[in-house]
């Protein structure tokens, strides 16, 4: 086991271990670390903790020191740097004529690099601007593209839940979300429903998909033939969080189809409908 503090550069960014040493230091603590771009400025997401060696990405890097007030001073500066940098940074792509869009700015805490963030919908030749850039700021540039997930990540907003981006508060990394998911909790598949403002599936979709996994591995699908205390009959529809499904049903052949409601507890499944007659619930 090995002692370490979890580190964020940026919020909602992802969490880093970092060696605390013999500092006290506690969730909230600003504090000035070693990383491998060089010396950068971090908040502690959590008081030093242990956990497994084998959780650990080597080199685990040094917390320096706690961040002093000129340490904060340096910070605000480099924020003022950075709205200007992104000010130049655009009118220099607009004299290029490149089909690329710069989303934001990071200096390094010690100021021997730039790193401007940008989309584009694909490969840039971008080796004209760096040279102009590094004309201008007299340090090391570097351009790296990100995807539209990053992009919203970047900017922030409010997502149609009236809250903000997850990705941009406190999702740490992106997970894989795919349209299996929204078929699993029964959602609409208008892509307008289930796309975040970045275009692509909602993160959200993932938090519930293990519990929809399983409850639904105790549910029948749509057109299976089911038996019921009422008769026998074909699945309708089908309630993922209440446990309960839609059928007609009847008694005897002769008899007319009524609609009961029924738990899962009451029915067994006599028939699957055959493979590919219906979407994947």
């Amino acid at each position: 086991m090995t002692t370490v503090v979890g580190i964020h550069f940026k919020k909602g960014s992802k969490m880093y271990y970092f060696n605390p040493g013999n500092l006290a230091l506690a969730k909230g603590t600003q504090v000035i670390v070693e990383t491998q771009i060089g010396t950068e400025y971090g908040i502690c997401a959590t008081g030093p903790f242990e956990v497994e060696d084998e959780r650990i990405v080597p080199p685990l890097r040094r917390v320096v020191r706690v961040a002093t007030d000129y340490d904060k001073r340096t910070l605000e500066q480099i924020a003022q740097k950075e709205t200007q940098a992104m000010e130049i940074c655009r009118q220099k792509v607009e004299n290029h004529g490149l089909a690329m869009k710069i989303v934001e700015v990071e200096y390094t805490f010690d100021g021997n690099k730039i790193i401007f963030y940008f989309t584009a919908d694909g490969r840039v030749d971008f080796r004209e601007l760096v040279k102009d850039l590094a004309s201008v700021f007299r340090t090391r540039i570097e351009l790296r593209q990100i995807g539209v997930r990053d992009e919203a990540r970047m900017l922030g907003g409010l997502g149609v839940c009236g809250k903000q981006f997850c990705c941009s508060s406190f999702l740490e990394e992106f997970q894989p979300v795919s349209i299996k998911m929204a078929k699993e909790q029964n959602l609409s598949l208008n892509p307008t429903k289930i796309s975040g403002t970045c275009g692509r599936l909602m993160c959200c979709l993932k938090y519930e998909e293990e519990t929809y996994e399983a409850l639904n591995m105790n549910l029948p699908n749509e057109g299976d033939i089911i038996r019921t205390p009422d008769g026998d009959g074909e699945v309708i529809s089908v309630s993922v969080l209440r446990q309960t499904i839609k059928a007609a049903v009847r008694k005897r052949e002769q008899d007319p189809y009524t609609v009961g409601v029924y738990t899962v507890g009451d029915i067994s499944v006599l028939e699957k409908r055959p493979a590919g007659e219906n979407d994947e619930r």
